[in-house]
């Protein structure tokens, strides 16, 4: 299974020290350089570099990952580049409008929550609800409350 990572679930797991949940449920994980870069600059970057499970992958196709930058960030942009690129099985990706232009080229895609519901699901882990809470307390993940009462009935806590 290929797997693609934007900047966002690696980075708010790794605020939480969670980034063994998506090794867990992907095994190796493929980034852009400029992903990297965005975790470098978050200061993760060396947690990242230490992950064995992580790999580094430079976009091929420059002049598409620079039309994406039209409407996104560059690492949303790369990450978009490199899962079409690859052919990636899923994109990791919790911004709305990254989800909505990778679903125009066909990428599937999965945020944190789906994970941690997929985790849950695989027994991964135990409870949704304490890691949600810790990512909006201690990583500041923005969550709607009505995502989050969804989740965690779909993860059977409600």
């Amino acid at each position: 299974m290929i797997v693609v990572s934007n900047t966002s679930p690696l980075m708010n797991l790794a605020v939480i020290n969670q980034l063994k949940i998506i090794e867990q449920l992907y095994g190796k994980v493929i980034i852009p350089e400029e992903v990297s870069n965005e975790l470098s600059n978050a200061g993760i970057g060396k947690q990242i570099e230490q992950s064995l499970w992580i790999e580094k992958h430079q976009v091929k196709n420059k002049g598409f990952a620079d039309s994406l930058k039209l409407e996104l960030d560059a690492g949303e942009a790369e990450a978009i580049a490199v899962a079409i690129e690859l052919k990636a099985d899923l994109l990791l990706i919790d911004e709305r409008r990254g989800r909505n232009i990778a679903s125009r080229f066909g990428q599937k895609f999965n945020g944190i929550m789906g994970m941690l519901i997929e985790a849950k699901h695989k027994g991964i882990i135990t409870s949704v609800k304490p890691i949600i809470d810790d990512l909006k307390v201690n990583a500041g993940f923005w969550i709607g409350n009505a995502l989050y009462h969804r989740v965690l009935q779909e993860a059977a806590e409600e």
